[in-house]
């Protein structure tokens, strides 16, 4: 005779404490102060959690169709600080160079920052690995992806100091007795990809919150002396900016469940990423209300998509910089959301991401 299997259900005892220990005290879910759901959850005991919901692959970790034609490895830029960058370097155009007489045989590096919202991201995140291998692979060029400290420990300007922190070690790399020692030494870390770099064309881009900072360190190159680098534009591809009063495309984009950001993440991250006491008009989260934040000296493309909150805010810094009187390009891909070229795979969504590797590698080649 057969028996009818029936579903295990849990019974927890209603007499059951977690016993707390001096090492591991328990946390309880009231104490939660700040969530987003399987991204980021704050305690009121200071402690944070982040869920694993991207997996991290090492640098050595490429796709199929990039074995062979991508090299990547990792640098630390600053050990105490976990301050690192992922390096990509496209195998085949540096193959090609390598048998022409040119001596303009070098390639534009860029210098990449990832999204999060300040808060959550990894170079090392699968999604970013593979989108830089392809962007580097596409593009012919060298990228730099930067490992920057996170909020809520490390609340703004940390990001924007770590970014300035990553430019310094790019310049020391390109300084003169630095650039003696390197050729010398063909073993050294950073000869692999020293070598074909042309670090008078270097470009700053990065998504969503890393566009904010590839914004900010546009804006504040001047004040820093980084000489032999020469910076050529910016790419701000969908940039993180708010504000107090909400926008159409704040109030009004339908925003389906699995949409990377909602209206309720956007302000998360700022109260989370913003210094005490700043509020979503602090020029760090809306420039195109601050004049000194438009000081941009940089010709500079941005990358908007039609389905984000953010629309309507990156379309009001394009006006606000062309009014400036500054050099910016503006595209608009229709039917995709926030950071679908990282992180959407859909048929529409590879076919915009082709698009924008095609607008960014026209910008590059203008400049």
């Amino acid at each position: 005779m057969r028996t009818k299997r029936m579903a295990s259900t849990v019974v927890l005892d209603p007499t059951l404490r977690i016993k707390p220990t001096k090492k591991n005290p328990p946390i309880f879910i009231n104490n939660v102060v700040e969530e987003i759901e399987g991204l980021i959850r704050v305690y009121k005991e200071g402690k944070v959690e982040r869920p694993q919901i991207v997996p991290c692959v090492e640098a050595s970790f490429l796709s199929p169709e990039y074995q062979g034609v991508v090299n990547s490895r990792d640098i630390v830029i600053d050990k105490s600080k976990n301050i690192w960058a992922r390096f990509y370097v496209p195998i085949s155009v540096t193959s090609q160079l390598a048998h022409t007489r040119s001596n303009n045989n070098k390639l534009p590096l860029l210098v990449y920052f990832h999204g999060g919202g300040f808060c959550v991201g990894s170079a090392a995140w699968s999604c970013y690995h593979e989108f830089l291998s392809k962007l580097s692979s596409n593009l012919g060029c060298l990228i730099m992806s930067v490992n920057y400290r996170l909020a809520p420990e490390n609340p703004l300007p940390t990001a924007y100091e770590d970014g300035f922190k990553s430019l310094n070690w790019l310049k020391q790399q390109a300084a003169p007795a630095a650039a003696m020692t390197t050729v010398k030494s063909h073993n050294s870390e950073c000869y692999w990809w020293w070598r074909h770099c042309d670090f008078s064309r270097i470009f700053l881009i990065g998504d969503s919150a890393g566009a904010n900072i590839t914004q900010h360190l546009a804006t504040s190159l001047a004040s820093y002396n980084l000489t032999p680098l020469t910076f050529r534009g910016s790419v701000l591809l969908q940039p993180f900016f708010g504000g107090k009063a909400r926008t159409n495309s704040e109030r009004l984009v339908a925003q389906s469940p699995r949409s990377t950001l909602s209206l309720q993440a956007s302000d998360t991250y700022w109260r989370l990423a913003l210094p005490p006491g700043a509020n979503r008009d602090h020029p760090w989260c809306n420039p195109s209300a601050n004049s000194e934040s438009l000081r941009h000296v940089l010709p500079v493309m941005v990358c908007v998509s039609e389905i984000d909150i953010l629309r309507d805010r990156n379309l009001e810094f394009c006006a606000a910089l062309s009014k400036a009187g500054k050099k910016v390009e503006c595209k608009v891909y229709e039917g995709v959301g926030h950071a679908f070229q990282i992180l959407s795979k859909s048929e529409l969504s590879l076919m915009r991401s082709n698009q924008m590797m095609a607008h960014i590698k026209a910008f590059i080649s203008r400049y």
